[in-house]
């Protein structure tokens, strides 16, 4: 079983923080094709949030098609999206810099972001 966290102070929509969580977990490879995702009532009760709030992060992952959901089968994970091993390592490798230098997550993700936008090759910044 999976974790899911929510900050409930962060400025991040609760949505998008389990949206963006399960998102790494597929990419991360610990969420494989197939694998079913808690219920919605479910999760949200283990949150302490309100159920719209998960339905919300699931119709997200659904319309990236990440997720689906059906009737009797609940939300399973549908596409699987590891990055080449090449970047995950290299990905890897900058948080464990970034971390070694004091530099936490939604810092390094704003740095990310950062140099997306200089790229010359940037035409869009995932949100």
């Amino acid at each position: 079983m999976v974790t899911i966290t929510v900050d409930l102070s962060s400025a991040t929509p609760q949505y998008e923080q389990i949206r963006a969580q399960i998102v790494a977990l597929i990419t991360a490879g610990t969420l494989a094709e197939g694998d079913r995702l808690p219920t919605v009532r479910i999760l949200a009760a283990d949150l302490g949030i309100a159920a719209g709030t998960v339905a919300r992060a699931y119709r997200e992952l659904e319309a990236a098609g990440r997720v689906t959901t059906r009737r009797r089968v609940g939300t399973v994970v549908t596409a699987p999206t590891r990055a080449p091993g090449r970047t995950q390592e290299i990905a890897h490798q900058l948080v464990v810099a970034a971390r070694s230098e004091g530099i936490d997550g939604p810092d390094l993700i704003d740095l990310v972001r950062s140099a997306l936008l200089s790229s010359p090759a940037a035409t869009e910044v995932p949100q």
